[in-house]
């Protein structure tokens, strides 16, 4: 996968996006959930999925806070400011900051992790996952999204149950990379995007068409 920016920053996007989450909801009362909203609608989160250099690497959480509310024209009631919160993790921060994670990890779009789970659910999850590595997390919200994409039923997810084949079956048959065969399944990367090679190994692995493959809107 290409990433929109170098692994190197990640640290940073996680630390400040967990502290603005924080700062929204401990120190200027903001609900979980509505900030996060604030958070699409400013056109932040696509600004750190695009890897712009502002949000990636540019500016501290409170100011990245502070310019997803000056977007919206909301003007918030600071009660307080504590930096002590980078010693110590609050739920909300630890939300954030585990958020950056997954989303730098997979490609998903914030706004598409929101269709799957409210921001709110992540925080809840803060027990007893924050002692838990990353990696852990990562399992846990893929297996959320491939079950909500299980029940919408993603034309990859569907061929390749009614063939009987497992991920790591049809990864082998296909010759695609099982993590990227996952992250069609899910939605997490675009299969309309992938190569026709890809589209085409799998349609032969499945013993479909090309385009049943795929997720074409037939009815425009």
């Amino acid at each position: 996968m290409i990433h929109a920016y170098n692994k190197y920053f990640l640290s940073d996007v996680q630390n400040n996006l967990g502290f603005a989450c924080h700062f929204a909801v401990n120190d200027c009362g903001l609900g979980a959930d509505n900030f996060y909203d604030f958070f699409l609608a400013s056109k932040v989160a696509a600004g750190i999925e695009e890897g712009s250099p502002l949000f990636v690497c540019g500016c501290s959480g409170t100011e990245l806070a502070l310019t997803i509310f000056d977007r919206i024209g909301f003007e918030p009631k600071v009660t307080s400011n504590d930096d002590s919160i980078l010693y110590s993790r609050t739920q909300e921060y630890w939300a954030g900051w585990i958020l950056a994670y997954y989303q730098w990890n997979t490609g998903l779009s914030f706004s598409k992790i929101r269709d799957n789970i409210k921001f709110s659910r992540i925080v809840q999850m803060y027990h007893p996952l924050h002692e838990a590595p990353e990696e852990k997390f990562l399992e846990v919200m893929n297996n959320i999204i491939a079950r909500n994409s299980a029940k919408k039923g993603t034309n990859l997810h569907r061929l390749r149950k009614e063939a009987g084949l497992t991920q790591k079956e049809l990864s082998e048959l296909s010759g695609v990379n099982l993590r990227t065969l996952q992250q069609y399944e899910i939605g997490a990367k675009d299969i309309n995007k992938a190569s026709g090679q890809a589209i085409n190994a799998l349609a032969l692995a499945l013993r479909c068409n090309f385009y049943d493959v795929m997720e074409l809107d037939l009815e425009n």
